[in-house]
Protein backbone atom coordinates (compact mmCIF):
# COMPACT_ATOMS: atom_id res chain seq x y z
CA UNK A 1 0.00 0.00 0.00
CA UNK A 2 3.11 2.22 0.60
CA UNK A 3 4.63 2.71 -2.69
CA UNK A 4 8.88 2.76 -1.89
CA UNK A 5 11.27 4.34 -3.72
CA UNK A 6 13.26 2.08 -6.15
CA UNK A 7 16.52 2.34 -7.75
CA UNK A 8 17.11 1.33 -11.19
CA UNK A 9 19.38 -1.20 -12.23
CA UNK A 10 22.06 -0.76 -15.14
CA UNK A 11 20.90 -3.97 -17.55
CA UNK A 12 23.98 -6.80 -17.01
CA UNK A 13 26.40 -6.86 -19.28
CA UNK A 14 26.76 -3.36 -19.63
CA UNK A 15 29.02 -0.61 -18.10
CA UNK A 16 32.62 -0.37 -17.77
CA UNK A 17 34.43 -3.12 -16.22
CA UNK A 18 35.56 -2.67 -12.51
CA UNK A 19 38.82 -2.91 -11.15
CA UNK A 20 39.50 -5.21 -8.48
CA UNK A 21 40.42 -2.09 -5.86
CA UNK A 22 36.51 -0.83 -7.09
CA UNK A 23 34.88 -3.71 -6.17
CA UNK A 24 37.14 -4.16 -2.99
CA UNK A 25 35.08 -0.68 -2.40
CA UNK A 26 31.95 -1.75 -3.51
CA UNK A 27 31.71 -4.29 -0.95
CA UNK A 28 33.02 -2.52 1.60
CA UNK A 29 30.29 -0.28 0.74
CA UNK A 30 27.37 -3.09 1.17
CA UNK A 31 28.95 -4.78 4.25
CA UNK A 32 28.72 -0.57 5.84
CA UNK A 33 25.32 -0.68 4.56
CA UNK A 34 24.13 -3.81 6.51
CA UNK A 35 25.38 -2.04 9.63
CA UNK A 36 22.43 -0.86 12.28
CA UNK A 37 22.92 2.45 13.29
CA UNK A 38 24.62 3.41 9.38
CA UNK A 39 22.76 6.26 7.67
CA UNK A 40 23.23 4.18 4.76
CA UNK A 41 20.91 1.64 6.32
CA UNK A 42 17.97 3.32 6.58
CA UNK A 43 15.57 3.62 3.81
CA UNK A 44 13.45 5.91 2.62
CA UNK A 45 9.97 7.06 3.28
CA UNK A 46 7.22 5.54 1.75
CA UNK A 47 5.93 7.52 -0.97
CA UNK A 48 3.24 10.27 0.55
CA UNK A 49 1.32 12.89 -1.94
CA UNK A 50 -0.86 15.76 -1.25
CA UNK A 51 -0.78 17.68 1.37
CA UNK A 52 2.09 16.55 3.58
CA UNK A 53 4.05 19.41 4.97
CA UNK A 54 3.31 18.48 8.69
CA UNK A 55 5.02 18.31 12.59
CA UNK A 56 4.28 15.68 14.97
CA UNK A 57 2.09 13.55 13.02
CA UNK A 58 -0.34 11.37 15.09
CA UNK A 59 -2.57 8.60 12.56
CA UNK A 60 -5.68 6.73 13.10
CA UNK A 61 -6.88 4.43 10.78
CA UNK A 62 -11.19 4.56 11.23
CA UNK A 63 -14.04 2.33 10.97
CA UNK A 64 -14.72 3.00 7.16
CA UNK A 65 -10.96 2.17 6.37
CA UNK A 66 -10.31 5.67 6.03
CA UNK A 67 -7.21 7.42 7.78
CA UNK A 68 -6.66 10.67 9.54
CA UNK A 69 -4.26 12.49 10.74
CA UNK A 70 -3.76 15.45 13.30
CA UNK A 71 -0.22 18.00 13.35
CA UNK A 72 0.89 19.95 15.30
CA UNK A 73 -0.81 24.13 15.23
CA UNK A 74 -3.56 25.68 14.22
CA UNK A 75 -6.57 23.44 15.92
CA UNK A 76 -4.67 21.42 15.38
CA UNK A 77 -4.87 20.65 11.79
CA UNK A 78 -6.74 17.52 9.79
CA UNK A 79 -5.93 15.67 7.11
CA UNK A 80 -7.63 12.69 5.47
CA UNK A 81 -6.61 9.50 3.26
CA UNK A 82 -7.80 6.75 1.50
CA UNK A 83 -4.97 4.68 0.82
CA UNK A 84 -2.37 6.15 3.15
CA UNK A 85 -0.56 8.00 0.51
CA UNK A 86 -2.31 10.45 -0.50
CA UNK A 87 -3.15 12.87 2.22
CA UNK A 88 -5.71 15.83 1.69
CA UNK A 89 -6.42 18.95 4.07
CA UNK A 90 -9.58 18.56 6.20
CA UNK A 91 -9.47 21.44 8.47
CA UNK A 92 -9.08 21.71 12.30
CA UNK A 93 -10.02 19.47 15.26
CA UNK A 94 -11.26 22.28 17.01
CA UNK A 95 -12.82 25.47 14.73
CA UNK A 96 -13.51 27.49 17.81
CA UNK A 97 -10.71 26.55 20.50
CA UNK A 98 -11.72 26.88 24.08
CA UNK A 99 -11.22 29.99 26.03
CA UNK A 100 -8.72 28.18 28.33
CA UNK A 101 -6.00 27.29 25.71
CA UNK A 102 -5.11 31.39 25.90
CA UNK A 103 -3.10 30.86 29.41
CA UNK A 104 -1.00 28.52 28.45
CA UNK A 105 -0.34 29.74 24.08
CA UNK A 106 -1.26 33.44 23.32
CA UNK A 107 -2.09 31.93 19.79
CA UNK A 108 -4.71 28.65 21.35
CA UNK A 109 -2.57 26.76 19.11
CA UNK A 110 -1.92 23.05 20.17
CA UNK A 111 1.17 20.49 19.49
CA UNK A 112 1.59 17.39 19.27
CA UNK A 113 -1.75 15.62 19.08
CA UNK A 114 -2.34 12.11 19.60
CA UNK A 115 -5.40 10.08 18.22
CA UNK A 116 -6.33 6.97 19.59
CA UNK A 117 -10.26 4.57 19.96
CA UNK A 118 -10.60 3.02 23.17
CA UNK A 119 -14.16 2.03 25.05
CA UNK A 120 -16.11 2.95 21.86
CA UNK A 121 -14.99 6.45 21.78
CA UNK A 122 -11.58 8.14 20.21
CA UNK A 123 -9.60 10.35 22.45
CA UNK A 124 -7.22 13.54 21.27
CA UNK A 125 -4.58 14.89 24.06
CA UNK A 126 -2.78 17.47 23.00
CA UNK A 127 -0.53 20.00 24.67
CA UNK A 128 -0.33 23.52 25.08
CA UNK A 129 2.94 25.86 26.04
CA UNK A 130 4.87 28.68 24.74
CA UNK A 131 8.63 27.89 22.76
CA UNK A 132 10.82 27.22 25.78
CA UNK A 133 8.61 27.26 28.59
CA UNK A 134 7.27 24.95 31.18
CA UNK A 135 4.36 26.45 31.83
CA UNK A 136 2.64 24.10 29.66
CA UNK A 137 -0.90 21.83 29.81
CA UNK A 138 -1.74 18.60 28.39
CA UNK A 139 -5.76 18.45 27.43
CA UNK A 140 -8.23 15.90 26.15
CA UNK A 141 -11.08 15.75 23.80
CA UNK A 142 -13.47 13.38 22.67
CA UNK A 143 -14.99 12.37 19.33
CA UNK A 144 -17.16 9.50 18.42
CA UNK A 145 -16.20 9.95 14.78
CA UNK A 146 -12.28 10.88 15.19
CA UNK A 147 -12.88 13.16 12.32
CA UNK A 148 -12.31 17.36 12.53
CA UNK A 149 -15.13 19.44 13.99
CA UNK A 150 -16.58 16.57 15.87
CA UNK A 151 -13.95 16.75 19.24
CA UNK A 152 -15.69 17.28 22.72
CA UNK A 153 -13.05 19.40 24.84
CA UNK A 154 -12.94 17.66 28.34
CA UNK A 155 -10.18 20.59 29.83
CA UNK A 156 -6.74 19.89 31.46
CA UNK A 157 -5.02 16.26 31.92
CA UNK A 158 -1.76 17.81 33.90
CA UNK A 159 0.38 20.83 33.98
CA UNK A 160 3.30 22.12 34.33
CA UNK A 161 5.36 25.92 35.89
CA UNK A 162 8.02 27.34 34.83
CA UNK A 163 9.37 25.99 38.36
CA UNK A 164 8.15 22.60 37.87
CA UNK A 165 11.60 20.85 36.70
CA UNK A 166 9.52 18.90 33.66
CA UNK A 167 7.30 19.77 31.29
CA UNK A 168 3.70 19.13 30.66
CA UNK A 169 3.89 18.62 26.62
CA UNK A 170 4.39 15.38 23.55
CA UNK A 171 1.43 13.70 25.14
CA UNK A 172 0.84 9.90 24.16
CA UNK A 173 -1.68 7.67 25.57
CA UNK A 174 -1.13 3.32 26.61
CA UNK A 175 -4.13 1.54 27.19
CA UNK A 176 -2.22 -2.08 28.72
CA UNK A 177 -3.98 -5.18 28.40
CA UNK A 178 -5.37 -4.94 31.60
CA UNK A 179 -6.86 -2.36 30.89
CA UNK A 180 -5.03 0.28 32.75
CA UNK A 181 -4.68 3.45 31.53
CA UNK A 182 -0.79 5.10 30.87
CA UNK A 183 0.04 8.84 30.11
CA UNK A 184 3.95 9.07 28.71
CA UNK A 185 4.62 12.84 27.92
CA UNK A 186 7.64 15.19 28.04
CA UNK A 187 9.92 17.37 26.20
CA UNK A 188 13.72 18.84 27.49
CA UNK A 189 14.23 19.49 31.18
CA UNK A 190 14.84 16.23 33.44
CA UNK A 191 12.91 13.95 30.62
CA UNK A 192 9.97 11.56 29.56
CA UNK A 193 7.66 11.24 32.44
CA UNK A 194 4.57 8.64 32.81
CA UNK A 195 1.11 8.96 34.83
CA UNK A 196 -1.52 6.78 35.19
CA UNK A 197 -4.91 7.66 34.03
CA UNK A 198 -8.69 7.46 35.34
CA UNK A 199 -10.42 5.63 31.68
CA UNK A 200 -13.61 6.96 33.03
CA UNK A 201 -12.27 10.57 32.36
CA UNK A 202 -8.60 10.28 30.54
CA UNK A 203 -7.41 12.33 33.11
CA UNK A 204 -4.75 11.66 36.11
CA UNK A 205 -6.04 8.82 38.56
CA UNK A 206 -7.32 9.78 41.67
CA UNK A 207 -5.89 6.77 43.46
CA UNK A 208 -2.00 7.46 42.29
CA UNK A 209 -0.57 10.67 41.34
CA UNK A 210 2.85 9.04 41.15
CA UNK A 211 5.19 10.45 38.46
CA UNK A 212 7.14 7.97 37.17
CA UNK A 213 10.72 9.37 35.50
CA UNK A 214 11.59 6.93 32.42
CA UNK A 215 13.80 8.63 29.89
CA UNK A 216 16.14 11.67 30.48
CA UNK A 217 19.86 13.19 29.00
CA UNK A 218 22.44 14.06 30.96
CA UNK A 219 23.02 16.96 30.96
CA UNK A 220 19.52 18.68 30.35
CA UNK A 221 21.34 20.63 27.97
CA UNK A 222 20.18 17.72 25.40
CA UNK A 223 17.18 17.36 23.86
CA UNK A 224 14.78 14.60 24.39
CA UNK A 225 10.85 14.65 23.73
CA UNK A 226 8.06 13.23 21.44
CA UNK A 227 7.28 10.22 23.72
CA UNK A 228 5.70 6.92 22.05
CA UNK A 229 4.98 4.23 24.32
CA UNK A 230 3.91 0.32 22.78
CA UNK A 231 3.41 -3.42 23.80
CA UNK A 232 5.29 -6.18 21.77
CA UNK A 233 5.03 -9.49 23.00
CA UNK A 234 6.42 -9.53 26.56
CA UNK A 235 8.25 -6.40 26.57
CA UNK A 236 6.83 -2.46 26.11
CA UNK A 237 8.98 0.13 24.25
CA UNK A 238 9.31 3.70 24.82
CA UNK A 239 10.46 5.74 21.44
CA UNK A 240 11.77 9.00 22.01
CA UNK A 241 13.15 11.94 19.64
CA UNK A 242 16.64 12.95 20.67
CA UNK A 243 18.28 16.71 20.47
CA UNK A 244 16.62 19.25 18.07
CA UNK A 245 14.01 20.03 16.57
CA UNK A 246 12.50 22.50 14.18
CA UNK A 247 15.12 24.30 12.69
CA UNK A 248 15.04 23.16 9.34
CA UNK A 249 17.78 21.57 7.82
CA UNK A 250 19.74 22.53 10.63
CA UNK A 251 17.88 19.90 13.04
CA UNK A 252 19.54 17.03 14.88
CA UNK A 253 16.21 14.79 15.69
CA UNK A 254 16.27 10.96 15.46
CA UNK A 255 14.24 8.83 16.75
CA UNK A 256 15.17 6.13 19.40
CA UNK A 257 13.92 2.95 21.07
CA UNK A 258 14.49 1.02 24.83
CA UNK A 259 12.12 -1.55 25.83
CA UNK A 260 11.23 -2.98 29.46
CA UNK A 261 8.80 -5.49 30.91
CA UNK A 262 6.91 -2.81 32.37
CA UNK A 263 5.12 -0.05 30.98
CA UNK A 264 6.90 2.55 33.81
CA UNK A 265 10.20 1.48 33.17
CA UNK A 266 13.62 0.54 33.50
CA UNK A 267 13.67 1.05 29.63
CA UNK A 268 16.63 0.04 28.69
CA UNK A 269 18.26 0.11 24.87
CA UNK A 270 20.41 -2.95 22.64
CA UNK A 271 23.16 -2.63 24.50
CA UNK A 272 21.74 -2.27 28.33
CA UNK A 273 21.83 1.19 28.33
CA UNK A 274 18.86 2.77 30.46
CA UNK A 275 16.97 5.35 28.91
CA UNK A 276 16.94 7.52 32.06
CA UNK A 277 21.01 7.85 31.89
CA UNK A 278 21.09 8.40 27.64
CA UNK A 279 20.46 5.28 26.56
CA UNK A 280 18.39 4.91 23.65
CA UNK A 281 19.17 2.72 20.15
CA UNK A 282 18.65 4.78 17.22
CA UNK A 283 15.65 3.22 14.78
CA UNK A 284 15.42 6.64 12.43
CA UNK A 285 18.35 9.66 12.01
CA UNK A 286 19.39 11.74 9.75
CA UNK A 287 20.15 10.31 5.91
CA UNK A 288 20.32 11.58 2.45
CA UNK A 289 17.51 14.13 1.86
CA UNK A 290 15.73 12.89 5.19
CA UNK A 291 16.89 15.41 7.79
CA UNK A 292 15.98 15.27 11.46
CA UNK A 293 13.38 12.47 11.77
CA UNK A 294 11.42 12.75 14.83
CA UNK A 295 8.32 13.85 16.37
CA UNK A 296 7.17 10.38 15.79
CA UNK A 297 4.29 7.96 16.47
CA UNK A 298 3.46 4.16 15.93
CA UNK A 299 0.13 2.73 14.13
CA UNK A 300 -0.78 -0.82 14.09
CA UNK A 301 -2.10 -1.25 10.77
CA UNK A 302 -3.10 -4.47 8.61
CA UNK A 303 0.26 -4.78 6.86
CA UNK A 304 1.82 -4.02 9.90
CA UNK A 305 3.36 -1.61 12.41
CA UNK A 306 3.73 1.96 10.85
CA UNK A 307 6.38 4.64 12.30
CA UNK A 308 4.85 7.82 11.40
CA UNK A 309 6.75 10.76 11.63
CA UNK A 310 7.97 14.51 10.10
CA UNK A 311 11.42 15.63 8.86
CA UNK A 312 13.22 18.03 6.87
CA UNK A 313 13.49 17.50 2.98
CA UNK A 314 16.76 18.33 2.01
CA UNK A 315 15.49 18.20 -1.48
CA UNK A 316 12.77 20.77 -1.18
CA UNK A 317 14.39 23.52 1.02
CA UNK A 318 13.79 22.12 4.26
CA UNK A 319 10.34 21.55 3.88
CA UNK A 320 9.13 20.09 7.05
CA UNK A 321 7.63 16.78 5.62
CA UNK A 322 5.17 13.83 6.53
CA UNK A 323 7.17 10.31 6.62
CA UNK A 324 5.66 7.24 6.85
CA UNK A 325 7.46 3.83 7.66
CA UNK A 326 6.61 -0.32 7.89
CA UNK A 327 8.46 -1.38 10.69
CA UNK A 328 10.09 -4.87 10.95
CA UNK A 329 11.15 -6.19 14.32
CA UNK A 330 14.45 -7.89 14.71
CA UNK A 331 15.10 -10.05 17.73
CA UNK A 332 12.42 -8.10 19.46
CA UNK A 333 13.38 -4.59 18.05
CA UNK A 334 12.02 -2.58 15.69
CA UNK A 335 13.48 -1.68 12.45
CA UNK A 336 12.51 0.47 9.64
CA UNK A 337 12.28 -0.13 6.13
Amino acid sequence: MNDRTRHPHRPAGTGPRRSPVALAAVLLGLLVALVPGSAHAYPLPGRVTGDVSVHDPSMIRLDDGRYVLYSTHDGPQARISTDRVRFTHAGPAFPDPPSWWAGYSPERSPWAPDISKHNGRYWLYYSLSTFGSSHSAIGVATSTSGLPGTWTDRGIVHSTTSNSGYNAIDPNLFVDDDGTWWLTFGSWWSGIKTIRLDPATGKQHAGDRTLYSVAARNPTSNGIEGPTLIKRGGHYYLFASFDKCCAGTDSTYSIRVGRSTSPTGPFRDRRGVDMRNNGGTVVLETHGRVIGPGGQSVLADTDGDLLVYHYYDGGNNGSPTLGINLMRWDAGWPVAH
